[in-house]
């Protein structure tokens, strides 16, 4: 099947964003691992490991569900949409898309503000400014609409089959 550059160009950065949700996952798992020995073995707990993994954790969970929207393996019900005509499927499909575009519209925004309110204070135990940690959210909003509105204009076929 013959796709547009800018789908390629959607489905690498979609690959991208798994590949780095997956390494925060593992370097989080990596720095709790961390937290966990040196307050049960050494007696002595790093400062910093509980509040980095709070920081991965944000990061890797939106970038995730940003790389979900474009994949379709985030959570929707589609008994409604497979128990209608393809016409009537096709507007539910719109819809849900149009409702995710607003939905990531909305975390690019928010999420924006969020940031700029929050940069001048400090993640005392890392030293980084706040708002990086917030940071992921707006960037994850705003490849959510763009996805969303890919789906919207060039629907994947079956589509509505790969949902779960």
């Amino acid at each position: 099947m013959n796709t547009h550059p800018v789908q390629r160009l959607a489905k690498a950065a979609s690959q991208l964003l798994i590949g780095l949700a997956a390494t925060g996952l593992v370097i989080m798992t990596a720095v709790v691992a961390w937290q966990v020995l040196g307050r049960y073995i050494l007696s002595s707990s790093p400062s910093w490991t509980e509040q980095a993994a709070q920081v991965l954790m944000i990061w890797f969970a939106f970038l995730a569900a940003a790389a979900g929207v474009r994949e379709g393996f985030h959570i929707r019900i589609v008994a409604l949409e497979e128990a209608v005509p393809p016409p009537v499927r096709r507007v539910l499909q719109a819809i849900g898309s149009l409702i995710v575009a607003a939905c990531g519209l909305a975390m690019l925004v928010l999420g924006g503000e969020l940031v700029l309110r929050t940069w001048s204070h400090t993640v005392p135990s890392l030293g980084i400014p706040r708002g990086l940690a917030y940071l992921g959210l707006p960037i994850a909003g705003g490849l959510i609409f763009l996805f969303a509105l890919e789906k919207l204009v060039a629907p994947e076929p079956g589509e509505a089959k790969d949902a779960t």
